[in-house]
């Protein structure tokens, strides 16, 4: 298919029609499907678009996704990547700004449920390295129910480098580590801030930590020394989202 890859699932393929941020060559039904409320508003989203449906065989489109696709996949053109600088730039005069910047988180299922969540939360973007991170792929966009069309997700050469210039951009650095000095709720994120969240082994590196500017903990019985990435990231990232709605009502 040339430069397309396949999106399966109701979420994720109506997600792709509703932000139309994406070329979407066709759209696969396996026949027979039951039309519920989703793949109705697909059909129709599909039509409104000019986008080809073909009804295959079950068994065809289990070949084609290669996973659990609910009776329906895309043919689309490969996400496009925020750039970066741009993201800053449009995040110049806010001032609580929030980010995600994820080092080494290499499983697609832990990336899509972060990408969820921070859509959810309303996060301004997520910064996710070139080398050592699962990209976006078919598996991370049936993990995130179709939200990765949703936040802005960037990729960047080197993290340190990166962070360096949200420093620059009146940014805090916040990392999450488990021998931290303080827990996550006793920090303020009434700020432009960028949540640091490492990978499912080895947690943040050595070097990102070290350009860190705060480091915090979310507190564990003694017998359980880590949580799951994704869990984690979403007790921070509503931490943050709990204080600002508190902090708009005074």
């Amino acid at each position: 298919m040339n430069n397309f890859e396949i999106i399966y699932g109701k979420n994720p393929v109506e997600s792709l029609l509703q932000t139309n941020k994406r070329r979407v060559n066709k759209i696969y039904i396996a026949k027979g499907i039951k039309f519920d409320a989703k793949i109705k508003n697909i059909y129709s989203l599909a039509r409104e678009h000019k986008i080809n449906i073909q009804e295959i065989p079950r068994e065809k489109l289990d070949t084609l996704a290669n996973g659990v696709h609910q009776g329906v996949a895309a043919s689309v053109s490969p996400i496009e990547y925020a750039d970066f600088d741009e993201l800053i730039k449009s995040l110049k005069n806010k001032t609580n700004a929030l980010l995600i910047i994820l080092d080494k988180v290499e499983d697609p299922h832990n990336l899509g449920s972060i990408i969820r969540t921070a859509a959810a939360a309303g996060a301004d973007g997520i910064i996710i390295p070139k080398r050592h991170s699962s990209p976006v792929t078919s598996t991370v966009e049936k993990a995130s129910a179709g939200t990765a069309e949703m936040v802005n997700i960037t990729q960047v050469t080197n993290l340190s480098t990166t962070i360096e210039k949200l420093k620059e951009n009146n940014f805090w650095i916040i990392g999450a580590e488990a021998d931290a000095p303080k827990y996550y709720f006793e920090q303020d994120y009434n700020m432009n801030c960028a949540i640091v969240l490492g990978g499912e082994d080895h947690g943040i590196s050595t070097l990102v930590k070290k350009n860190c500017d705060i480091m915090v903990k979310i507190p564990m019985t003694k017998t359980i020394n880590s949580l799951n990435v994704a869990n984690a990231g979403s007790i921070l990232i509503y931490e943050v989202v709990r204080q600002r709605i508190l902090n708009s009502r005074q």
